[in-house]
């Protein structure tokens, strides 16, 4: 069974910075792309960052300049580096990872269980 375990969220000031972190546990083939998510109350979830096997990346607009996203493939680890944190950031952050658990079969979208942000003085 595999497993996202998040860590590193928090609470920040204004201007502060962060890093989650995503370890994809328990017994995995390979994982292709990996992302982070958010969901602020009231709000529909959103895309933040992805991350490709190749370390191909692609950021929401709103995080472009600030938020980082990158993986260790040796430790099954995606990371997000925020910087620059506003309140419009808090929001629960989750981990997507497309994993294969198998050699054979076809690869599956898996959840973390999310990290709380909040930005705040």
């Amino acid at each position: 069974q595999v497993q996202l375990v998040e860590s590193g969220g928090g609470l920040v000031q204004p201007g502060g910075s962060l890093r989650l972190s995503c370890a994809a546990v328990g017994r995995l083939f390979s994982i292709y792309d990996m992302a982070w998510y958010r969901q602020a109350p009231g709000l529909q979830r959103e895309l933040v960052a992805g991350i490709t096997s190749r370390n191909s990346t692609n950021y929401a607009d709103s995080v472009k300049g600030r938020f980082t996203i990158s993986r260790d493939n040796a430790k099954n680890t995606a990371y997000l580096q925020m910087n620059s944190l506003t309140p419009e950031d808090t929001a629960v952050y989750y981990c997507n990872a497309n994993v294969k658990p198998q050699a054979i079969g076809s690869p599956i979208y898996y959840w973390g269980q999310g990290t709380q942000v909040t930005v705040s003085s």
